[in-house]
């Protein structure tokens, strides 16, 4: 097997990839072979060392795959050739091959690709997390989605778009732009006059603002809050943590609700939980109420320059690894 290692925490193109014996499967567990890894903001977080779980060196970056079932080890009762989406427990999915737990794993709906799935479930799941547990949308509610040409922000979009909500998506480039309007935002603006520019696409105010992004942009678009808005905070790609006033939260009964998918599934669903939100996500795309975009591709030996990029903000939409 092939995998990616990251001996030191700092600049992602450090990694190195490595062959080794590939691993048999123990009991209860499946080893796959990896279709696709999905990538993400935080997968470069944690190889800079910034992020809140450090994971002891050196270690195998990526959180969730898509493949193929090759074995099954003692009481495994998912069948080898079964295609599955498998989050990998302790990082390790920048690999040819993983190993997973049996209760872990989502069997992926006929029509499902690898590559999609594997795209989507980190994104995917955070913002179907959101919408199941964290915040309501209404159809017909104006939903804003900051960053909305990135990966998290496409999937705002798509989820949003699903439950009837009009979507205004936020975006820095015209190629951002565009593939927000391709994944159902009625409107699209940048971030010049973003406050007022919020009231004027929403004729008012928006109901919920979902905010991938932090930075200056956070508080613009909170003021942009119509009476009983929501603020969704799910990360800070931008690199700055905003300081929200709480006085503007205050006025017009407005809301902060913190969307933290990743915690929610370690400490409170646990992997029974987690999986059946992944088996809600797939089961959505499957049935066509989710529409993710294909994602770009990349191989193994290119993880360090995806994650370079991603964190420069330069990648429209999502990537996966491909072994």
């Amino acid at each position: 097997m092939r995998r990616v290692v990251c001996t030191e925490f700092g600049d992602p193109e450090r990694l190195v990839v490595v062959e080794e014996p590939t691993p048999r499967p123990g009991p209860g567990e499946l080893l796959v072979r990896v279709g696709a890894a999905g990538v993400s903001f935080v997968d470069g977080l944690i190889v800079r060392g910034g992020y809140q779980v450090r994971p002891p060196l050196p270690f195998t970056p990526g959180s969730a795959v898509a493949g193929t079932v090759v074995e099954a080890g003692e009481g495994a009762t998912v069948a080898a050739g079964t295609a599955v989406l498998a989050p990998v427990r302790g990082f390790g999915g920048f690999a040819s091959h993983v190993i997973a737990h049996a209760g872990d794993v989502v069997e992926l709906p006929a029509g499902v690709d690898v590559a999609v799935a594997a795209a989507a479930a980190e994104s995917y799941a955070t913002l179907v997390f959101a919408v199941t547990r964290r915040v309501t949308i209404a159809a017909g509610e104006w939903v804003v989605v900051l960053g909305a040409g990135g990966g998290i922000g496409l999937a705002a979009v798509d989820v949003a778009r699903s439950l009837g909500a009009r979507v205004v998506g936020v975006a820095s480039s015209a190629e951002k732009r565009a593939a927000a309007e391709a994944a159902g935002a009625e409107v699209t603006i940048d971030y010049t006059g973003l406050k007022d520019g919020i009231r004027v696409a929403t004729g008012g105010g928006a109901d919920v603002v979902v905010d991938p992004v932090g930075g200056p942009a956070a508080e613009s678009a909170l003021r942009a809050l119509r009476a009983g808005g929501r603020f969704c905070v799910l990360g800070f790609a931008s690199g700055e943590i905003p300081r929200l006033p709480a006085n503007i939260v205050l006025l017009r009964n407005r809301s902060v609700v913190g969307v933290d998918w990743g915690d929610w599934a370690r400490e409170v669903a646990g992997p029974e939980g987690n999986a059946a939100l992944l088996a809600d996500v797939v089961g959505r795309i499957g049935r066509g109420e989710l529409r993710p975009p294909v994602p770009e591709s990349a191989p193994l030996v290119e993880a360090g320059k995806v994650l370079r990029r991603i964190a420069e903000r330069r990648v429209t939409g999502k990537v996966v690894l491909i072994p």
